[in-house]
């Protein structure tokens, strides 16, 4: 079991699952950038969201989405649920 989930792992998702923008670099400083700011719509959240779910076994609440601002906050409740789950 992951006992982590990092940035690292966050960006490949997020390229797998929706490309990268050729005006933004993943591999900068993101954390407190908007996923908006990223080029990431809704849709491209609720994807890379889903992946994150099944890849690491970690229940993310839709609720709890919809409060997710920044690349840093979605990192904060994916750790937080996996620290629940192990």
């Amino acid at each position: 079991m992951v006992s982590a989930f990092t940035i690292e792992d966050l960006k490949r998702i997020m390229r797998d699952c929706a490309g990268e923008e050729e005006s933004v670099d993943l591999d900068g400083d993101i954390l407190d950038l908007r996923f908006e700011e990223l080029g990431y719509d809704s849709l491209a959240l609720i994807e890379t969201t889903s992946r994150i779910s099944r890849e690491f076994g970690v229940q993310l609440p839709e609720d709890e989405l919809g409060e997710i601002g920044t690349v840093r906050d979605l990192l904060a409740l994916i750790n937080q649920r996996l620290s629940v789950t192990s």
